[in-house]
This record gives C-alpha cells, structure tokens and sequence, in this order.
C-alpha cells in the first residue's frame, strides 16, 4: 500500500486479518505510538472528572471496540497475525475480530498450520487480556471449538450502563 493511499484511509490497527507489516524502521511503530497516545489524550479529556481516567474506556471506544482493543495491544509490543495474498494465515499473534454479544470484541491467537500458535495461545492470551484490563476493559477467557482458547473482551459494567 503507497503512504498517500495510507494517508488517504488513515490509521487503522492491526486487526490481525490484514497483510503482515513491512517491516520499515520507525514507520508504523511510530504512527502506532501516536495513535494510542491520542487514545489516551481521549481518555483523560473524556474522562476529567474520574480518579482514572486513563483506566476507564472512552464512549468513542465503545462504539469501535475492535479498533480499540487491537489498538491496545498493537501498542504493547505484542505481535498481530496477518493474512497472505492467498487468503492464508502467514504471522502468529492476535487477531481482534467482533465478539459474540453486540459490543464485545473475539480475541484469538491465530498463527499458519504448524506454526505452534495453538500450544502457545493459553499464556499469549493472558498477556493480551493484562493488556486489555489495564484499560479498564473485562477480559474473560474462553475455550472453544476444538478446544481452541479466545477471550471475550467487554467494556466494563459501569461504562455500558
């Protein structure tokens, strides 16, 4: 993808269904620090009249869960899954995609066959859902069809009611 068609689209976080990142210094890392310092700036804006308010998701967030929470871990270093030209899984790491219930976010580990991602997925997914909960998000950890484990990930009570 060119940078002006990037600039035209915008920021969007790894979902972990999107092509694999190109890998260029300073690039993406940065343009993702800016992202979730502005997160933040939101929070604390949104939020000036709590103890916390960087603890506490902001009403934009609510409404794009999936953007927000694979914002969240994008920026803490850990790595996003990524789909090749064909259709296949090529990386090992996240993926963010809707959850079950209107409002909830399906975290996964996902990774090629054969890439171990299954045997790895019950710690990588405790790190994903510190991440999450430092946030002020509920995380709450699944085990699915053939066994595989995922997270349910919610915006905590007091923010929906």
């Amino acid at each position: 993808m060119s940078a002006s068609h990037e600039q035209e689209r915008g920021f969007e976080p790894a979902t972990g269904d999107g092509p694999e990142a190109d890998g260029a210094p300073g690039g993406r890392a940065g343009e993702v620090r800016t992202a979730f310092e502005g997160l933040l700036q939101i929070r604390r804006l949104t939020g000036a009249g709590s103890a916390a308010p960087e603890g506490v998701p902001a009403p934009w967030e609510l409404h794009r869960p999936v953007r927000a929470v694979a914002l969240a871990l994008e920026a803490a270093g850990i790595p996003a899954s990524a789909v090749g030209p064909s259709g296949e899984r090529s990386a090992v790491g996240y993926r963010v995609c809707e959850g079950e219930t209107s409002g909830s976010v399906r975290v996964e580990w996902a990774g090629p066959p054969g890439s171990g991602a299954a045997h790895d997925e019950e710690e990588a997914l405790a790190g994903c859902a510190t991440v999450v909960r430092r946030l002020g998000w509920t995380a709450l950890l699944y085990r699915g069809p053939r066994r595989r484990r995922f997270l349910e990930v919610e915006p905590p009570t007091a923010a929906t009611s």
